[in-house]
């Protein structure tokens, strides 16, 4: 398993400005990659403080690329539902260029009914724009002269530039909450998966679901999926718990303020169960999330533990990426807990890099 990095900004504009919260995660990034961790990864959302710092990860992540060499750079994840095929093919070949092919390229339905209505976009159009997005990139990012008629874009023989650096395009990740439909989607097409375990329940299901498709669908391997993960470490876990509780238990708040349509009555046939979803993570503690692995909150020794049973709750998992900066957490004591977690977690046993 390698670990890496993920950014999702949840900070008010008078808490902390756009500048240095972006400078902060940069640094964070820089650090991480020297420390041994292998990607650094950042959302897209909108006009909400949960995530809405960041409304184009690729302009982060060309950033990003000038401060590293190595780790691979993620948009976990890019939009389609809210974005233009034809643009976004452009700007994936663009970054990918400027980090020297290291652009791994994750793609989501979005899940925010605010978002859906100031766009003013239907969530029952999720999955059908969801997947002709990606198809009509992929065709962009692999082919010239592309023709393609789909029911929300026509594209009529058009070369998209700059061509991509990784042949035959960068790697697509299918972002995957708790449907059997989109995990089965993502294998089918030889896609890796990026999920995230906040839900509970199914993922060890829902992993294998996907892993059995992409067999099905003749792709050489086993399929690739990457879980995000809290985490923040001290030497005292008592003292780990007592530090990330507000910020953990924060986050979770955003998360509900920002779904908080969900709650009061909005429901889409692209997106079913999810009121009692945002109910239950209404009700979420820092304790709760430990307890289910989702969280990696404590000592060394308390996380190395919360890894060995890992693959018994979530199947197997090639990447684990790591909310190392969540909510206000402040930024020494962010850097402080990824020293101490490369240097005692991910040195003791555990493969990454």
């Amino acid at each position: 398993m390698e670990f890496g990095v993920q950014f999702f900004p949840d900070v008010r504009p008078e808490e902390k400005s756009a500048a240095i919260y972006f400078e902060e995660c940069l640094s964070i990034a820089a650090e991480a990659e020297r420390l041994g961790f292998t990607h650094g990864r950042m959302v897209e959302h909108y006009f909400h403080y949960y995530g809405g710092f960041s409304p184009n990860p690729l302009v982060f992540l060309s950033s990003l690329a000038q401060r590293t060499s190595k780790m691979r750079l993620i948009t976990g994840a890019l939009l389609p539902v809210f974005n233009n095929p034809l643009k976004m093919a452009g700007e994936i070949a663009m970054v990918d260029a400027l980090s020297n092919g290291r652009l791994d390229v994750g793609f989501a339905r979005a899940f925010l009914p605010h978002e859906f209505r100031r766009f003013g976009i239907s969530p029952n159009e999720s999955v059908s724009r969801f997947r002709e997005g990606v198809r009509q990139i992929d065709l962009l990012l692999t082919k010239e002269n592309v023709t393609d008629k789909g029911e929300f874009l026509t594209i009529e023989n058009t070369t998209s530039l700059p061509r991509p650096t990784q042949k035959p395009r960068p790697k697509f990740f299918v972002a995957a909450l708790n449907t059997h439909d989109s995990f089965e989607f993502a294998g089918r097409h030889g896609y890796s998966i990026m999920a995230i375990p906040i839900a509970g329940g199914r993922m060890r299901e829902l992993t294998g679901i996907y892993r059995d498709a992409w067999r099905a669908g003749g792709h050489p391997g086993n399929g690739e999926v990457m879980l995000a993960f809290h985490m923040y470490c001290e030497e005292d876990g008592d003292s780990a718990r007592r530090t990330a509780k507000p910020f953990i238990e924060g986050y979770f708040h955003s998360l509900v303020d920002a779904a908080s349509d969900w709650l009061s009555g909005t429901s889409s046939q692209d997106y079913p169960g999810y009121e009692s979803i945002m109910a239950k993570l209404k009700t979420t503690t820092m304790e709760n999330q430990i307890e289910g692995k989702s969280a990696w909150i404590g000592s060394p020794d308390e996380i190395r533990e919360t890894l060995k049973g890992l693959v018994d709750e979530f199947g197997p998992i090639e990447h684990a990426s790591l909310q190392v900066g969540f909510n206000m957490l402040p930024y020494q004591k962010t850097m402080a807990s990824m020293k101490l977690f490369a240097e005692k977690v991910m040195t003791h046993g555990l493969k990454h890099g």
